[in-house]
This record gives structure tokens, sequence and C-alpha cells, in this order.
């Protein structure tokens, strides 16, 4: 996958977000670290609490739904200011799932990307190497 000069690139699991700009070009992208808050889900509920089942998400299940919308809705927020041209997500599969219920217009046409992967936790260059392969 090409990544264009300046592009955003989040990587994300229910539970952290790490941000990257794309600070070289695209034949041969730099990815920094982009400080950032990270978002709280105390805000955001991604459905109504019920006893766990297979059909009703526990608790820590629903906490990492809620981070994910919370994600969503600062990832959008910088979308609509106009914060970046193009923006990549990198995502464990459940919260790539759960993000992409949250994603707003202005989003989703600046979103140029994705790879359900989780690589929270993983070092620039795995993140640069899961990129290439896409």
């Amino acid at each position: 996958m090409l990544i264009a000069h300046a592009a955003l690139i989040a990587v994300a699991d229910g539970e952290k977000l790490n941000l990257y700009r794309n600070t070289g070009t695209e034949a041969e992208p730099s990815l920094t670290a982009v400080e950032t808050e990270t978002p709280s889900g105390e805000n955001y509920s991604a459905g109504s609490r019920h006893l766990s089942s297979a059909a009703n998400p526990d608790e820590s299940q629903s906490e990492e739904d809620s981070f994910a919308a919370a994600t969503a809705a600062m990832l959008n927020a910088q979308a609509l200011d106009n914060k970046f041209d193009a923006l990549i997500v990198i995502a464990a599969p459940r919260t790539l799932g759960e993000l992409r219920k949250h994603w707003h217009k202005a989003l989703e046409a600046k979103l140029v990307g994705e790879i359900s992967k989780d690589l929270t936790g993983h070092s620039v260059a795995d993140i640069t190497a899961a990129l290439a392969k896409a």
C-alpha cells in the first residue's frame, strides 16, 4: 500500500491508540509518532449493558467497544477539522468492526486503507512492513 506524504496512520485495539504521520514519501515512508490524548470511552456506549452471554458482551468487551467509539469520535473530529487528508487504520479485527460503525462521512472520504490486524505494541518497522505488504 502506498502511503501519501503526511497521511495519518491510526493503530488501535480495544484499549490503546497510537497515531503516526508519514513524514517520508510515498515510495519511502517514514512514520513519526504523533502525540495525542488517549480517547476515553467513558461517555460512549456501544449498546446498553446486559448480563454477559454470547449475544451480550461482558463488561470488558463493552469497555473495548466504548473505547473504539471514542477513538472513532476523535478521528471524526480531526477529519472534520481537516487535520489530515489521508487516513490508514490498522486495528484488531473486532475493534476495526466497531470503528466502522462510527465513521463519519467526512472521515470515510479520507480513509484510504484499512488493515485488520492487531499491531499495537509493535515497532514502527513492523507497522511499516505491514503497510508495505497490504
